[in-house]
């Protein structure tokens, strides 16, 4: 293995280098680590921050622990990403190398349906699992993250197509239905120290009408709602932590507030996927992305301080017309605005965009921060409007 010395630097495998682990890879770059990044489009806009790029699957386990074998890593993450969670848990046991949960851990962290029930176990507060599914109700794939396989269910007409979906996504070709909770959904970012569960940041999940799209449209912070709701969604993300078995490393946990208060939908022990480590770092200060870096490479992990810089801040996902980049105008424009900390373009001329489904072909996202919450979020559409997405 590489020497962690002056004449070496640490070799850490990064499992995806899409728009999703942007932060990560740049945090890593700029730690002076050899990141060795895998993604199986070659376009991948997180290449960029690569020392040595591997366009294959992420979910090719086989041929990522050659990989990594081969290139002789001292660390593997897995940023952004679900299944590959698990991937990069079973590696690291593997290899004897350092990392945040276990193999076991990281199974309960990959399965919607193993969490349902550790959690019905806990008597964590959760979505009502469906043996018959009922309308009104979410069909999902069960070892599928976020909004993959997901339909929001509104008449028994639909529910034949949304089960079709949930299979063609699944993994294994089953699905699970529960109860749709009305209300507002939220994301919990914490981090873990040895046992010890840190909240980070709770914001605000904003979705596009319909509501059975499910496209997120930004995370904002802070979150409108009461300190004492806030305090009931952090608890319950800390009990869903504690139930999956997770003492180190940051989690990502989704929650419904409906009319009997918090339901968890589903906690993921690594970091968002919606630049939410960028985000935390804004709003707090806390280098989130470098924590996880720490937990890779084994080393000494702590948080410093939790404490406000700013009244609001937030992620606001630009969005193209379908068709061919031809050429992405007013960046610099935006970038020079009030309050912007960052405009970041997933993709560069000669990508085709097709329909937006559930985020998958986003065009980039600006980050922004203000005097609070609706002053970032208005400095953020601002911004994604001088922004000009030439199409053909």
């Amino acid at each position: 293995m590489v020497a962690d010395s002056p004449r070496a630097r640490p070799r850490l495998l990064v499992l995806g280098a899409g728009a999703a682990q942007l932060g990560l890879l740049r945090a890593a770059r700029e730690r002076g680590l050899h990141v060795i990044a895998v993604d199986r489009d070659p376009a991948a806009p997180g290449f960029r921050y690569a020392d040595t790029r591997a366009v294959i699957s992420t979910e090719d386990e086989p041929a990522v622990d050659r990989l990594a074998r081969a290139q002789r890593i001292d660390g593997v993450i897995s940023p952004g990403a679900d299944w590959t969670v698990g991937i990069a848990a079973r590696l690291a046991d593997r290899l004897g190398l350092p990392h945040p949960i276990d193999g076991a851990t990281a199974v309960l962290a990959t399965s919607k349906q193993r969490q349902r029930e550790r959690f019905a176990a806990a008597g964590i507060p959760q979505p009502r699992l469906l043996a018959e599914p009922a309308v009104p109700c979410v069909v999902k794939a069960p070892d599928r993250q976020g909004q993959r396989g997901l339909t929001l269910v509104h008449s028994e007409a639909e529910l034949p197509a949304a089960i079709e979906t949930a299979r063609a996504a699944s993994r294994n070709g089953t699905f699970i239905a529960e109860e749709h909770v009305k209300g507002p959904e939220l994301t919990v970012n914490a981090v873990s120290l040895e046992g010890v569960f840190h909240p980070l940041t709770v914001t605000d999940r904003l979705t596009a009408e319909p509501p059975a799209f499910g496209v997120a449209l930004a995370h904002a912070w802070p979150t409108r709602l009461s300190v004492e709701t806030t305090q009931a969604l952090v608890d319950a993300a800390r009990a869903a932590a504690a139930a999956l078995g997770i003492r180190n490393g940051p989690t990502y946990t989704q929650i419904r507030v409906g009319r009997a208060g918090p339901r968890v939908v589903e906690l993921a022990a690594r970091l968002g996927g919606g630049h939410d480590a960028e985000l935390c770092e804004l709003a707090t200060g806390v280098p989130l992305n470098d924590l996880a870096l720490d937990f890779a490479l084994g080393r000494e992990a702590s948080v410093v301080s939790t404490q406000s810089l700013v009244g609001g801040a937030c992620v606001l996902f630009l969005v193209a017309p379908e068709g061919e980049l031809r050429s992405v105008g007013g960046v610099e424009e935006a970038r020079a605005l009030e309050g912007i900390a960052e405009v970041r373009l997933y993709r560069a001329p000669g990508w085709r965009f097709g329909p937006l489904l559930r985020g998958a072909d986003r065009a980039g996202a600006v980050l922004a921060t203000g005097g609070n919450r609706d002053d970032a979020l208005e400095r953020a559409r601002r911004a994604a409007g001088a922004i000009r997405f030439v199409v053909q």
